[in-house]
């Protein structure tokens, strides 16, 4: 797999593990712990939640910008490992949230996911630089074997970073099991059973009073028989729980300062099989004459249109994608049957895909390309967009076949009602299916195009703006959460559909004068 391509590329690969792991620990729980532990609405978590994973990839441009200044990718990298390493710390420790501390906690807990999303800023885009540094140095080297070695060189880019891709995501693959499993065995240390309704109940009870059959049942099924004439009991009971429900997770984020560190012991110890950029020098402009410089500003300018170009398409996708830590997520809990597996457990479905059918989608590229029919990687995109757009166009259809109304209704009707109605874990892995094979036509693609149209002094910076593209999605994530939980989910999951398609269309529209204007 790894023949033909540069040497430093699965240790690479290797040191981004760790981030994963953090990042699909937090894509599995973080906005199911907010809801759980402060007792917060299921969009307030989704605006927390929304912010945080903006901010991870927004600040992907300072990071870009202080390892592009300092032509110091390796050192950012590793400040930016330790950073997220002390967020976990911050967040393992497990306090209770009480209605006197909630506040301050709450704070403190928001401090800790800007370390984690600054951290992430420091690291992520600029290994994705060094990477396409690799493949640089890969091609000049080629090209003083000649034009068909060059080019031979050139398409083994896009495959490299498929399989830079396909590796990081095996620490996504483990981690969404680790908060699921950890939770289930503290719970049952004090001899109760997870429940996944039963947190929102028990912060419903402590903020209002309010005993509903629901509290009752749901208790029950818990391993707690409670008097409903019993307060007290019932009190002492949901602060027991809630304590022992959050206790389990807090211990997931260790595991992640565990991941962190293995990361940056991998990569201090593989660095030197990296590429270190030379530090600008000023007179290198004194080598080209007035025209010469003109001609290269036209041309950087032309390429920078065209990464914007792209950028403002794949908001769209990462607005509906992201939504696997949101409104998906919130699916899992709500509408399908979790008594034996977790809602946070399905997040491995998306890592497990990738994994899996990275091969497949290599393959078919290779296929196509052989039989003289290779696809550029707008295209690509475009395609990309289009089974996105699948994804929510099944589900869609789904909910509708099903009569889904929001998610307000159906959490007040009668557990035996609810219980009823979820649907089967299969509709949750058709949906990842198809949203990872977009993932793999988009993600890995695009951080490929990135590199080939960035200037070479700019890599960082141009990484960064892939990134924050990233985040302009994600700042409208919360919007999925409001649509879930306002209007059936049947038109929630349609709006998405129209979002794809609609970005499908003005990609393709695209394709060709992006295809003129960088070769890709």
């Amino acid at each position: 797999m790894f023949k033909n391509h540069p040497k430093g590329l699965l240790a690479a690969a290797l040191s981004n593990m760790g981030e994963r792991f953090g990042y699909y620990i937090m894509n599995a729980v973080l906005t199911l712990f907010l809801c759980s532990k402060f007792g917060l609405t299921d969009t307030k978590a989704g605006l927390i939640y929304s912010f945080f994973y903006a901010g991870i990839y927004i600040l992907s441009l300072v990071g870009g910008l202080i390892a592009d200044s300092k032509s110091d990718y390796k050192g950012t990298i590793q400040k930016g490992l330790i950073t997220m390493a002390v967020g976990y710390v911050v967040l393992s420790i497990p306090i209770l949230a009480t209605p006197e501390n909630k506040t301050w906690l709450l704070v403190l807990t928001c401090c800790a996911l800007f370390l984690i999303a600054f951290g992430n800023g420091l690291f992520k885009g600029n290994l994705q630089a060094i990477v396409g540094q690799m493949y640089d140095n890969f091609e000049a080297e080629a090209a003083k074997e000649g034009p068909e070695a060059l080019q031979k060189a050139k398409d083994q880019r896009d495959s490299g970073f498929q399989i830079f891709y396909v590796f990081i995501n095996v620490g996504g693959l483990v981690a969404p099991f680790v908060a699921p499993l950890l939770r289930q065995w503290w719970l049952g240390v004090h001899n109760l059973t997870y429940n996944a309704q039963l947190p929102k109940l028990c912060h419903d009870f402590i903020a209002n009073g309010n005993v509903s059959d629901n509290l009752i049942a749901e208790a029950a099924n818990a391993g707690a028989v409670l008097d409903p004439a019993n307060l007290e009991a019932i009190g002492q009971f949901c602060t027991s729980y809630l304590d022992i429900f959050n206790t389990g997770i807090h211990y997931s984020f260790i595991a992640s300062v565990a991941a962190m560190l293995i990361s940056l012991v991998i990569f201090v110890c593989t660095k030197k099989m990296f590429p270190t950029p030379a530090k600008k020098a000023a007179v290198v402009s004194q080598d080209y004459t007035p025209e010469e410089k003109k001609a290269m500003a036209k041309e950087i300018k032309q390429r920078m249109y065209a990464l914007f170009a792209v950028l403002g398409v794949v908001i769209f996708f990462w607005f509906s994608f992201h939504q696997n830590g949101q409104s998906l997520s919130f699916f899992a809990r709500d509408f399908v049957n979790t008594s034996k597996i977790a809602p946070e457990i399905w997040q491995a479905v998306n890592p497990f895909f990738v994994i899996v059918l990275t091969p497949v989608v290599m393959w078919l590229f290779a296929f196509l390309s052989k039989r003289g029919r290779q696809v550029s990687t707008p295209r690509k995109i475009a395609y990309g967009m289009g089974i996105a757009a699948m994804a929510y166009l099944f589900l869609s259809i789904f909910c509708f076949k099903q009569g889904y109304p929001s998610a307000t209704e159906f959490c007040s009707l009668d557990v035996a009602s609810q219980t009823a109605a979820k649907a089967g874990f299969w509709v949750l892995i058709v949906t990842y299916f198809f949203l990872t094979v977009a993932e793999l036509f988009i993600s890995p693609l695009g951080l490929s195009f990135v590199s080939k149209v960035a200037p070479k002094h700019m890599q960082g910076l141009c990484q960064g703006l892939w990134l924050g593209a990233t985040a302009v999605g994600n700042l409208f994530l919360f919007l999925g959460p409001m649509m879930y939980n306002a209007i059936p989910l049947g038109w929630c999951w349609g709006v998405f559909m129209v979002l794809c398609l609609i970005s499908m269309g003005v990609m393709f529209g695209m394709v060709k004068w992006l295809e003129r204007v960088t070769g890709a």
